[in-house]
């Protein structure tokens, strides 16, 4: 039994496909089907069974592939220990975001890591996933920005850690010709008659008008589905359909021809988390990077 085996027991069990290890650890499929086969070699009970087309873990997989993440956590604190020790952040970080952040973040991070010389390298990509997919990507990436509704279910807690960088609200957004533009706030009895321009279901915006019909007690209409928070503001900009924009990370948007209203009576607030496995937490550099998006993030909220 060998911790790379292992690691692919877990992501096997994160990701439920073979393809999707393969892909995420950059190896071909064939050869995570022998590490699955060497290590099924060493058990009697079996640790994965067919789930249609999917490769899935069976109970005792489960177990194992749990027991296995602790000993992976455990190889990586003895390696951070040398780090430590040493003074060394060594090492390339890479780091996912949803759009919005990535957007109001990304190019602050390096800004605030390009002045310390002891500051590792990292590497950004953008992954704009719905809520429950946004754990499945620390399989491939050191640290995962992800976003939630403060009324949601939490984060998973087998195998993946998370830490709060910010809690946002959701505002309303209209353009400055409406007629709720002169107001100071609104309530969804205000709202509710739309027209709306939405995300796509399973995005924060749509869980907030949901919530809004369900306090109103009549449906909304929503006439455009965009995640893009540009393009939102464009939209209401434009005429009479209205839309919701997060409070900090949408700043990058032109403010000029809208108006942000804060929306009373529904809670607006979504979380704003860094997602990682255990023992990428364990790195010195890891751990500078999280600290750095920590203060970027405050300077943000101002």
């Amino acid at each position: 039994m060998e911790i790379h085996q292992l690691q692919i027991l877990r992501e096997l069990g994160a990701l439920g496909s073979v393809a999707a290890v393969a892909d995420t650890l950059g190896v071909t499929p064939s050869a995570v089907s022998q590490q699955l086969s060497a290590l099924q070699r060493g058990f009697r009970t079996p640790l994965t069974r067919k789930d249609g087309r999917r490769l899935a873990l069976t109970a005792a997989g489960e177990v194992l592939a749990a027991a296995g993440a602790e000993a992976i956590d455990a190889v990586a604190a003895a390696r951070s220990a040398i780090d430590d020790f040493e003074g060394t952040a060594s090492a390339v970080v890479t780091i996912s975001g949803f759009h919005s952040v990535g957007q109001a973040l990304f190019g602050e991070l390096i800004r605030e890591l390009s002045v310390s010389e002891e500051a590792p390298t990292v590497q950004l990509t953008d992954e704009d996933v719905a809520q429950s997919e946004f754990p499945g990507l620390t399989a491939r990436y050191d640290l995962v920005l992800a976003h939630r509704m403060e009324h949601s279910t939490p984060w998973p807690t087998q195998g993946v850690r998370s830490l709060t960088l910010a809690k946002e609200p959701l505002d309303v957004a209209v353009a400055r010709t409406h007629p709720l533009a002169s107001r100071s706030r609104v309530t969804p009895a205000d709202v509710v008659n739309g027209p709306w321009v939405t995300s796509r279901t399973g995005y924060s915006p749509d869980d907030v008008l949901g919530a809004v019909a369900a306090v109103a007690g009549r449906p909304v209409e929503i006439r455009h589905r965009i995640n893009d928070y540009g393009a939102v503001a464009a939209i209401v900009a434009g005429g009479d359909v209205i839309g919701m924009l997060p409070r900090y990370t949408s700043r990058t948007v032109d403010d000029d021809e809208i108006v942000r209203l804060p929306l009373r009576g529904v809670s607006t607030h979504r979380l704003i988390d860094v997602l990682a496995r255990p023992e990428n937490l364990r790195r010195r550099s890891v751990r500078l990077v999280i600290d750095a998006l920590g203060r970027v993030m405050a300077r943000l909220r101002g």
